[in-house]
């Protein structure tokens, strides 16, 4: 019994027989105690009062309609699954408005639907889609339904004492526990491994057993099927699900706990999947912790759910947008349903006032008692501003498989960031992104991500699920800032080779606000290669009026190679310091594969060796790019759209620097904002950048030296030992006769120029 011993040597405070204590109904989210709290102040909390006004609005608009369960039939987006998807979304306020208000409309009308839901379950055969590799039998996909039970059980608890004896029998007889039965016993592919897909399965199955008092189920909820644990090779469907998982034959919500997050709480798959996964996360959290107060589910492994929810707040651009990392959709932000309930439950039990900022921002509370107490706590108390440090995350259940830093500063009252990324490959739903980055100004993209190739919940656009060319493109390297060798993306494409191998944190120095410093390494991207890339935010007004952002990316291979270094700049091309051939008749695609055969390949310019410049305005923002070429480069400029029959990318342009027949190149680059447009006044302020000079002014094996110099006279070095990270080691290096010291593995000295 190989899962009996890891429970019982790694939770030893745990039973592995439950006494269930939901006796007094509704005990899962909304409690009776938070009942009789929100009865005495509803009314007084105005951002409650809202939340209120908005879940009769919405509850009485599905009771308009009259009870719909319709037979499951469609996709994401289509009818059935959004009339199921409203259903389980409304029903759960429906239940909440029956105990807070003691109208029993709400729950005669819950009861109804559910009813009615407990007559069709036992006809349904699997969903008639095929699309899934685990469909479910309401919606197309387990996933769905799961989703559907974490939401009825809520709803079922808060009918659970309207109803009589035989109204429960049916509904748990015919309905939840099939259901629970389905999701798991049914699916293991989908219920046993370690998975966002699996979280809200084990969350369904357990809530739903907290409400029946089901003690077998809610084993099988924390610790899995054992009987279906298996490890082996890692499988990925064709929707980016991972259907197993080397090594690992843990299950269950305690091994989701253990393996999903890493110590900073960073969720491999990236924070709009890290969003999305925080729902069943923090329900069943709540739940538990509600119910089985003894077990202190939030404060496992060092308070991971917590962790997790200021993870996410951080991994958000100046307006609160999740960076859109792996497969994401861009502009997904912390005023996700997910979040208003994960902070809400947060700051109930830490009372931080910073998250009291983040709740008035999301403008709507948790409708239980979390909610009320988020809301009054914003009505009452002096709030603080919630600040967005620079941080480094670690990825892996250990902080092992590399991470990510963020580096942040000031400019004009702008939140200007950087997201570098050297973290693990991110399962099915990663891309092939090693050491790339993306740079924000508030939340505006200066040099984006692509993001993910779909349209979620859009039935025109593939049933709302992933497009072809989220494979062909979205995930291929060339549509990240990052290098790209003979156009073959990272790992040949291959998302399980990928999985095998991680980049590693090189050095990170962010204790000093003017320069911020991070840099990483990979030697599995490409055979026989080590990348290695190092980026300073500068923001020193006695070098440079503004913030920069150097880049550094030296490549250490061998044989001749094309190197392709895009910039995925934002949005409309001003000027450059070199002359476009461009192609005005006829267009081709830059290439054949790996996402070239998705760019069209409008110019060319040859560029000689020097320093070349090109600007941009972002949404009424002025940045330009100053770059160091080598003799027979070549500057592409390319758009997204080749290759697109039914039109479903973006047609975005971008600039690709292209070094042929090279060995270990360096790629070296400045990218700063320095101006705005009016479109008001139409009046534009310092749309040319001032002149920053680079110079490479060492570069071997063992250093890499890059001397930056401004318009004012000022001048600064950035010094980097190749080789050795070593804190306490002091390097030196001989350039043109002057000696040069500098203690660790990176410093930026700003040089006396006496």
């Amino acid at each position: 019994m190989k899962l009996v011993k890891y429970i019982l040597l790694n939770l030893g405070f745990l039973l592995l027989t439950f006494n269930l204590s939901c006796q007094s109904h509704p005990c899962l989210i909304l409690t009776h105690q938070g009942v009789d709290a929100i009865k005495k102040d509803m009314g007084n909390v105005p951002l409650f009062d809202i939340t209120v006004a908005k879940a009769i609005k919405d509850v009485e608009a599905l009771m308009a309609d009259g009870v719909l369960v319709p037979l499951p039939k469609d996709l994401a987006g289509g009818y059935s699954h959004e009339v199921h998807k409203r259903n389980f979304l409304e029903l759960y306020k429906a239940g909440v408005l029956y105990q807070i208000l003691q109208d029993d409309k709400y729950a005669k009308f819950t009861k109804d639907v559910l009813m009615a839901y407990a007559d069709l379950y036992p006809t349904l055969d699997r969903h008639p889609s095929d699309k899934s590799y685990a469909p479910g039998k309401i919606f197309w996909q387990c996933l769905n339904d799961a989703n559907w039970l974490v939401y009825m059980s809520q709803a079922y608890d808060c009918i659970y004492n309207y109803l009589n004896t035989q109204e429960r029998k049916k509904l748990e007889n015919q309905l939840f526990r099939p259901f629970a039965d389905y999701i798991s016993k049914g699916n293991p592919k989908f219920y046993n491994r370690i998975h966002n897909h699996s979280t809200w399965g084990n969350a369904a199955v357990g809530m739903i057993a907290l409400v029946m008092n089901d003690d077998e189920l809610l084993q099988r909820a924390l610790f899995g099927l054992e009987e279906y644990a298996k490890s082996g090779k890692s499988e990925f469907d064709n929707d980016g699900g991972l259907i197993n998982i080397n090594d690992q034959s843990e299950a269950g919500f305690y091994a989701q706990l253990n393996h999903s997050f890493s110590p900073d709480g960073y969720y491999t798959e990236g924070p709009y999947y890290q969003r999305y996964a925080m729902s069943p996360f923090i329900f069943f959290a709540q739940a538990l912790n509600n119910v089985k107060p003894e077990l202190k589910i939030f404060n496992h492994k060092d308070g991971i759910l917590s962790k997790a929810v200021y993870a996410l707040l951080n991994l958000s651009d100046g307006s609160g947008q999740f960076y859109p990392i792996n497969d994401a959709q861009k502009r997904m932000s912390y005023k996700s349903r997910e979040l208003i309930a994960s902070v809400d439950i947060v700051y109930s039990l830490n009372q931080s006032k910073s998250l009291l900022s983040v709740v008035k921002d999301q403008g709507i509370v948790q409708l239980d008692q979390t909610g009320l107490f988020a809301a009054k706590g914003v009505k009452e108390c002096d709030l603080e501003p919630f600040l967005k440090p620079s941080k480094v995350f670690s990825d892996g259940a250990n902080g092992e498989r590399g991470g990510l830093t963020i580096l942040r500063t000031e400019y004009e009252g702008n939140d200007l960031s950087c997201l570098f990324k050297y973290s693990a490959q991110g399962m099915g739903h990663g891309h092939f992104d090693r050491l790339s980055y993306a740079f924000y100004n508030n939340d505006n993209e200066v040099l984006q991500d692509y993001g993910a190739a779909r349209w979620v919940n859009i039935d025109q656009k593939a049933g709302g699920r992933y497009l072809k060319e989220n494979k062909t493109w979205a995930k291929q390297s060339i549509a990240h800032n990052t290098i790209v060798i003979d156009e073959i993306s990272h790992f040949n494409g291959n998302t399980q080779k990928g999985e095998e191998s991680t980049s590693v944190a090189y050095f990170n120095s962010l204790d000093d606000p003017r320069f911020l410093i991070t840099s990483a390494k990979d030697l599995n991207a490409y055979e026989n290669t080590e990348l290695h890339r190092t980026l300073c935010l500068i923001n020193d007004q006695s070098l440079y009026p503004n913030p920069i952002m150097l880049d550094i990316f030296k490549v250490n291979g061998s044989g001749e190679h094309q190197y392709d270094m895009p910039f995925h700049f934002k949005n409309h091309f001003m000027r450059s310091s070199f002359d476009f051939d461009t192609n005005l008749t006829s267009l081709k695609p830059l290439g054949d594969d790996f996402g070239y055969q998705h760019v069209w390949h409008e110019a060319t310019a040859s560029l000689s060796i020097g320093q070349y410049d090109f600007s941009w305005l972002t949404d009424d923002k002025f940045y330009t790019l100053h770059a160091l070429s080598s003799d027979n480069d070549q500057m592409i400029f390319g758009r997204i759209g080749a290759n697109d029959p039914n039109f479903n990318l973006r047609h975005d342009a971008f600039l690709v620097q292209r070094r042929k027949n090279a060995t270990s190149p360096i790629f070296i680059s400045v990218v700063n904002a320095h101006g705005s447009y009016s479109a008001i006044s139409e009046i534009p302020k310092t749309p040319y950048a001032k002149n920053i000079s680079i110079e490479k002014s060492l570069d071997d094996g063992d250093y890499t030296v890059v001397k930056l110099s401004f318009e004012n006279g000022k001048n600064a070095m950035l010094f980097q030992s190749n080789k050795n990270n070593e804190a306490s080691k002091v390097h030196r290096v001989d350039i043109d006769g002057k000696i040069y010291l500098w203690e660790g593995a990176i410093e930026l000295k700003i040089l006396n120029n006496k």
